[in-house]
């Protein structure tokens, strides 16, 4: 598990590793949001060319009102008005501009430099606050320095142009335009209108929008997630029919496959339908190779079953007469004598051939198996004895607890089980080698253990060290014959007791490890995840 962790970052962030669900509610999400943000990028769009349209309509009649008001209103030319006449004028502002507004007169020289002459920023003056020197209700406010400067850079022209500038040691954004005034042609009229309103217009909109936007999409995201998840529940059983089948044991023994999608979900008419009719018609076409194979498989016991109990009788003939024969009170001469002695030691292989195979296929028949209290302790003094008897050349120990171990079996499979794996290790290592044969118990689990200190195992060989007629003539030194049945019967028997073999090899050291349950409903671990100490059961 540790491993896969480091790659779930980068699973998670490619899509390609999202599920269909979310992938499809991302997709749907993400196309409402740019249908969101396309909606609201033009509306706002449209609203500020709009909004800036009106703004210079008031800022032309501002201009007007501003330049011309006060001198239409007395009904007087201001070319025929004395300069400082006009003046007093200018100083005033119109009666009806609006707080806010800036209407400065600035005078451009012949290098043209600017310099003030009147006007400011328009305020309003309560009417208690109301002094002889100005006109109605308000007035102008002399503007700063830097100010005044950002306003006499918009060209003359009458473009208009949007400029910050400082206002009341604030900064703030006005609608400006620059125009020649009706006074003089060396005097410019600066008009602007504040843009706080069309901003705070512009802002408070599109904040709503995407507040609307935003919403929707949650909306949209939580309904597309159920109705996804609705629309996905046909896939979602045939996942699970496809689980159940990869859940059974496919690879031996008769299998039904029973399990098939419903026939709901199994419409041609939809996609989902597709899948679940074509893994019905897979789940068909795998049944019946299995039940071939089955029958197959049989087949081949039943002959290797019936042959080897047919050739019983022949090979006991056979090595009956060739001991008869030895024993014949006529002399027999030498070459003869030898030939019947070769005859009868490969009737006798033969013979332990035919018995390996009988037994594998009524272990495969599945026939019952005795279920008596076995001793593993003395199973594993009585072999010990045996294959030292067997093999006085090898050096054999034992390696047992304190306490009994046992465990529910057949005691007469047990004993070949732990009598194979001495005679592998007696015929694969060379004389003067060390076997160690160990009982304990790990919690669940009873583990015999058979290790010897030869040449070891070939690394290609390990894989299938348990599969019939596997043999390793080349990886270790061989005293005798083998009819490469030895562990797969171990592995057979093992498998048959609930258990679990399996072995690890290295020059020097070879170790097969049989675990057996202690239990009817123990779980018994692996040959590498049972520990080295064997003889403290959890």
């Amino acid at each position: 598990m540790a491993a896969d962790s480091p790659a779930r970052p980068a699973r998670w962030r490619s899509p390609a590793g999202w599920p269909l669900r979310t992938r499809l509610v991302a997709i749907m999400i993400a196309l409402l949001a740019v249908l969101g943000l396309v909606v609201g990028t033009t509306a706002e769009i449209y609203l500020h060319k709009s909004l800036y349209t009106q703004l210079d309509q008031k800022l032309d009649e501002a201009r007007k009102m501003a330049g011309g008001g006060p001198f239409q209103f007395r009904g007087q030319d201001p070319a025929t008005i004395p300069p400082e006449i006009v003046d007093e004028i200018l100083a005033e502002p119109p009666a009806s501009a609006q707080p806010g507004w800036i209407v400065v007169f600035l005078n451009v020289a012949a290098d043209g430099s600017t310099s003030y002459r009147a006007g400011g920023l328009v305020q309003y003056l309560e009417a208690d606050e109301r002094s002889n020197t100005f006109r109605g209700s308000n007035y102008y406010a002399k503007l700063s320095a830097t100010s005044l400067s950002a306003l006499s850079a918009v060209p003359v022209g009458g473009a208009k142009t949007d400029v910050g500038i400082d206002v009341g040691g604030e900064s703030a954004e006005y609608r400006v335009m620059v125009t020649t005034s009706r006074v003089d042609d060396s005097v410019v009229q600066v008009t602007a209108l504040p843009l706080a309103d069309v901003n705070h217009t512009l802002v408070t909109v599109a904040m709503f929008t995407g507040g609307v936007v935003l919403g929707s999409l949650l909306i949209a995201g939580w309904g597309g997630a159920l109705i996804v998840r609705r629309t996905l529940k046909p896939l979602d059983r045939v996942a699970a029919t496809a689980t159940r089948v990869s859940e059974l044991r496919l690879d031996r023994g008769e299998v039904r496959l029973a399990q098939r999608v419903p026939e709901p979900d199994t419409d041609p008419r939809t996609e989902v339908g597709q899948v679940g009719a074509a893994l019905n018609r897979l789940l068909d076409h795998v049944g019946n190779a299995l039940e071939a194979r089955h029958a197959s498989e049989m087949q081949v016991r039943q002959f290797v079953a019936d042959a080897s109990h047919e050739l019983r009788t022949p090979l006991a003939a056979i090595r009956g007469y060739a001991e008869l024969s030895r024993r014949s009170r006529q002399a027999v001469p030498e070459e003869i004598a030898h030939v019947l002695t070769r005859v009868e030691s490969e009737a006798k292989r033969m013979t332990t051939l035919v018995e390996d195979l009988l037994l594998l296929a009524r272990l495969d028949a599945g026939r019952p198996l005795a279920q008596d209290e076995v001793d593993l302790t003395m199973l594993a003094v009585d072999a010990t004895s045996d294959a030292h008897a067997a093999g006085p050349g090898h050096y054999w120990q034992l390696d047992l607890p304190d306490e009994p171990v046992t465990v529910v079996g057949d005691g007469a499979r047990l004993h070949q089980v732990l009598a194979n794996l001495l005679a592998n290790a007696r015929t694969h290592t060379p004389e003067g080698s060390t076997v160690t044969v160990q009982v304990g118990a790990v919690p669940d689990a009873a583990v015999l253990r058979v290790s010897d200190d030869g040449p070891g195992i070939q690394p290609d060989l390990l894989p299938r060290i348990f599969e019939r007629f596997a043999r390793g003539d080349s990886s270790r030194s061989r005293a005798a014959g083998s009819t490469g049945l030895g562990l797969s019967i171990v592995h057979a028997v093992v498998t048959s007791h609930g258990g679990k073999v399996g072995v690890q090899s290295r020059p020097g050291q070879t170790i097969f490890t049989v675990m057996l349950p202690l239990g009817p409903s123990a779980v018994v671990p692996t040959a590498e995840q049972q520990p080295q100490a064997l003889h403290a059961a959890g």
